[in-house]
């Protein structure tokens, strides 16, 4: 898989997006993370009004094989909903954000009337139950309450004094699985934030057999003396494994012009380090009682890690690949990661990035962290912002491609 991807076709801003998840945890839309500023909210807004890199890509999801669009919340500034230049969007697509902070006039209530009627979706963040937002709970459809501010114990109340609006909750800002349980018992039904991001460690587990293998097959890619058919002989037993691998391999993700029939055939033409990257996914992506979003934004960072690494000309950017798909492997595995770092076979930066986000593969990996979160302030680019943007963009696109080869197992 070669690193060149053309940055002609970039956004002239930084963007992200954050999952919108429904009692499930599966993803049911997306919000767009993007600069608060006049200038990036102009840039975004002549996006919008030719929104199909956005839709095509960050609204773009693979689920059970399909690829399917789901709709983006955007935000948008009182300035932005007011402006008679109001780009007409394609309405089953997005779903229009009012912020909380708001300057809540006549004026503004009449226009957020006339969106409503126009057939758009509309969400109110940040809502406090206070009274100046009493006069939109009647035009908007979905009502976001920032969880760390409004205290949970006063929410049953809240959701009863609410209930004759007929409005979605969504609960933001969930950082654990905890909080995630009590707004859902609570009578949330859509949920946002970081809360996949934390694990949730089991006392004393220990990695299953199908894990060891591929451990012991990572062990063997990195030895001096490895072989492509010592490499095969391990998972010879393993049929379904080699069956899996060989179906990535011949995928769209590779994209090469014949068959590959054996993983030695494999492993000889495609070499160690790509085999090793594969082995490394199936250890993140076997896993079936997580949310397939987790899987996803795994494959994102560690493809983002990777390409960054790549465009400054560092060497082994396999290992940025790596580093940044195991990043969320405690999460994934419910361990805590000094335990499970004690049981993965990775070199020594790799494991001094994950835990400290220490040297080149840990600024890397911070880089990316801040990127995925809309910390776009809080990153020291390394780079030119458009080289981010295309990187990110790539990432979901081959995560896509991912997730569709892997979808039958």
């Amino acid at each position: 898989m070669s690193g060149e991807i053309d940055t002609e076709d970039s956004l002239d801003l930084l963007l992200a997006r954050q999952p919108v998840f429904n009692k499930s945890q599966d993803v049911i839309a997306y919000a767009l993370l993007y600069r608060g500023d006049e200038a990036t909210e102009r840039k975004f807004s002549d996006h919008l009004a030719t929104s199909s890199v956005i839709l095509n890509t960050y609204a773009s999801i693979c689920q059970e094989g399909e690829v399917r669009s789901l709709p983006c919340y955007i935000k948008l500034t009182d300035k932005t909903i007011m402006s008679e230049h109001f780009p007409e969007l394609p309405k089953e697509h997005f779903i229009l954000e009012v912020l909380g902070h708001s300057d809540i006039t006549p004026e503004f209530i009449e226009r957020v009337k006339e969106l409503n009627q126009l057939g758009y979706r509309l969400a109110l963040s940040d809502y406090k139950p206070v009274p100046k937002y009493d006069p939109l709970l009647n035009l908007v459809h979905i009502l976001k309450m920032d969880i760390q501010s409004i205290p949970l114990e006063s929410i049953p109340e809240l959701v009863k004094k609410l209930r004759p609006y007929h409005l979605e909750l969504l609960a933001d800002k969930v950082e654990t699985q905890e909080e995630f349980r009590k707004c859902y018992e609570l009578g949330f039904s859509l949920f946002q934030g970081y809360f996949l991001s934390k694990p949730e460690p089991v006392k004393g587990k220990k990695l299953g057999s199908s894990k060891m293998l591929l451990l012991q097959m990572m062990v063997e890619l990195q030895s001096p003396t490895a072989t492509a058919q010592s490499v095969e002989q391990l998972v010879i037993n393993d049929p379904l494994l080699t069956y899996r691998i060989l179906r990535v391999v011949n995928s769209a993700a590779f994209n090469l012009n014949r068959e590959i029939e054996s993983l030695s055939h494999a492993i000889s033409l495609l070499g160690f380090e790509q085999i090793r990257k594969w082995v490394s996914l199936f250890l993140v992506t076997d896993t079936q009682d997580k949310p397939v979003e987790l899987t996803r934004s795994m494959l994102i960072r560690g493809r983002m890690c990777e390409l960054l690494a790549e465009m400054l000309g560092r060497d082994q950017p396999i290992n940025n690949f790596i580093t940044g798909l195991f990043s969320k492997l405690d999460v994934l595995l419910d361990m805590e990661l000094p335990e499970l770092l004690e049981q993965v076979p990775l070199q020594n930066d790799v494991k001094a990035a994950l835990i400290n986000y220490d040297g080149q593969l840990g600024q890397i990996l911070e880089q990316v962290s801040k990127y995925e979160d809309g910390d776009f302030e809080q990153i020291d680019l390394l780079l030119d912002q458009q080289f981010y943007e295309v990187a990110y963009r790539h990432s979901l696109n081959w995560s896509q491609q991912v997730m569709k080869s892997l979808s039958d197992k």
